[in-house]
């Protein structure tokens, strides 16, 4: 009865760790497009970071750009996701 019980619950936590592995797979795997292009709107957004502010103002501009650009791409991405 209990080895029985504790293969019930082991099954149950297995299906469980699975399908969540499986639904947080699919949130990366998707829009394999989408997920570069945040990838890589990141990785400039680091770079801009890390360059000399002295620019007139456009590095300035050029990270509020790839902030809006994130978060357009974020928004897109979850669009999908619900549609």
């Amino acid at each position: 009865m209990k080895t029985t019980r504790s293969r019930i619950v082991v099954a149950f936590l297995l299906c469980a760790v699975l399908v969540s592995g499986f639904l947080l797979g699919r949130a990366s795997a998707d829009q394999p497009h989408m997920q570069a292009a945040l990838e890589h709107l990141r990785m400039a957004k680091g770079e801009l970071d890390k360059a000399d502010p002295d620019k007139g103002g456009h590095r300035a501009r050029a990270i509020r750009l790839v902030d809006d650009a994130i978060a357009q791409v974020e928004k897109g991405i979850e669009f999908d996701r619900h549609h």
